[in-house]
């Protein structure tokens, strides 16, 4: 068994209150799992207005197709989401 993470650090320009930051959260954690066989949660910086650290795990038998489908996810969250950039993001490999 192999398991996939990536961690993606978004950046929530012109977010002026929690409230208004976990609305943009919830609807990326929500649409994540829909197009991508990946759990989602946030997992850092859950106070903070301005930017959000999310995870997306997966699990399978093979490392290139696990990397594969966090990069899509990534590449889906940059070319869907333009109102929260991507200021960095890490996939690791467990097995």
């Amino acid at each position: 068994m192999i398991i996939a993470s990536c961690v993606v650090t978004l950046e929530l320009v012109g977010v002026s209150s929690l409230k208004e930051k976990r609305s943009i959260v919830k609807s990326v954690l929500k649409r994540l799992p829909q197009k991508f066989n990946v759990a989602v949660a946030e997992v850092e910086h859950q106070d903070v207005w301005g930017t959000a650290v999310i995870a997306l795990v997966t699990v399978g038998n093979d490392t290139a197709h696990l990397h594969s489908q966090l990069q899509k996810a990534v590449s889906w969250l940059e070319n869907h989401r333009p109102d929260v950039p991507i200021a960095d993001y890490e996939i690791e490999i467990l097995s």
